[in-house]
């Protein structure tokens, strides 16, 4: 359930509510407001001490939240949440673009990539140390090499990363070395690894599943706030279809689904939802326009010489060239890039 506190109490009167949360048996969560706090109280019978807090003075109302995503639903927090990423905000009015090559291969073509990239326009450089793949024998990832690669690569343009995140026991060193910590859809329903990085001070972005349902998406995201970390991105990245004629089907409508469900900032990979760099920009245009607060697009010096999904990347010059509609698109319905 929700309770919402009267406006302009003290943090002793807050914290007051807090402990009584915590005497009978629930779980709170706090989300501040400009005017009001509000409190989160979780647990199987909550509904069952509503009254309680419905008696105390400095509370205002309480709201039984039905869904089964609580803490993550607009429910809980009307007001969007803004994940900061260094100088970089992702949420609020700006389209941000996340880009670069899928995975990271060598020093000087991933710091190539990223110059170009930053030129054109993109805010985050994306790149994978660990790479999750279908078939055991294709490229894995260069590991911590890779991590520094991107760190080398930060160091000379500025730019925030995200990577991804395979395994709980390389936490630590992924955390150490990105500034986002990528939830690929392969692992986006791994729950000890969604609890792990919940307990992280550190940008999650969360993909959606090879078959995901948008309720599914919400639930792991859950998974990530009940732990505590709030930081937390979606991305809707294609599902799996009987539909052959792309690498998955994009599900454009997610992106507003989403946004009237949760408070959560929702971007969108059409790179990897297509499978083919000619139908990226096209995509790519549609989800600015259906209100998706970011892109995360593949670019690659060479793509026909990637060791990993090739037919995908976008060249330098090409990106460059969809960066500029992006941005007439971003500004017709009233954002920037």
């Amino acid at each position: 359930m929700m309770i919402v506190l009267k406006p302009h109490l003290s943090e002793e009167e807050i914290n007051q509510v807090v402990e009584k949360v915590k005497q009978v048996g629930l779980s709170p969560h706090i989300s501040r407001g400009i005017e009001r706090t509000v409190i989160g109280a979780i647990g199987s019978d909550a509904p069952s001490k509503k009254e309680i807090f419905e008696s105390l003075p400095v509370v205002e109302k309480v709201v039984l939240i039905l869904k089964e995503f609580k803490l993550v639903s607009r429910d809980f927090k009307p007001q969007d949440t803004i994940v900061k990423v260094r100088d970089v905000e992702i949420g609020g009015d700006e389209v941000v673009v996340m880009a670069g090559p899928c995975a990271v291969e060598k020093e000087k073509l991933l710091i190539e990539a990223a110059k170009a990239i930053q030129k054109a326009g993109a805010k985050i450089l994306r790149g994978g140390a660990f790479k999750p793949r279908t078939s055991p024998y294709s490229f894995q990832g260069l590991g911590q090499d890779g991590l520094r690669y991107l760190a080398k690569a930060r160091e000379e343009t500025g730019l925030p990363i995200v990577t991804e995140l395979m395994d709980a026991r390389d936490i630590e060193v992924v955390a150490k070395y990105s500034d986002i910590i990528q939830i690929g859809a392969r692992n986006s329903q791994n729950f000890t690894l969604l609890k792990e990085v919940g307990m992280v001070d550190k940008p999650v972005l969360l993909k959606r599943g090879l078959a995901g349902t948008v309720k599914e998406l919400l639930m792991s995201a859950e998974y990530i706030r009940s732990q505590g970390n709030t930081q937390i991105i979606l991305c809707e990245r294609g599902i799996r279809t009987y539909e052959d004629s792309t690498r998955n089907t994009f599900d454009l409508s997610a992106i507003p689904v989403i946004k009237s469900l949760s408070h959560l900032p929702i971007i969108a990979d059409p790179s990897h939802a297509l499978g083919k760099r000619d139908l990226v920009p096209s995509m790519a245009l549609a989800a600015v326009a259906a209100g998706a607060h970011g892109l995360m697009i593949e670019v690659h010096p060479n793509p026909a010489e990637a060791l990993c999904d090739g037919p995908q990347a976008m060249y330098p010059d090409k990106f460059a060239e969809l960066m500029k509609v992006c941005r007439r698109v971003a500004e017709a319905i009233g954002k920037r890039m």
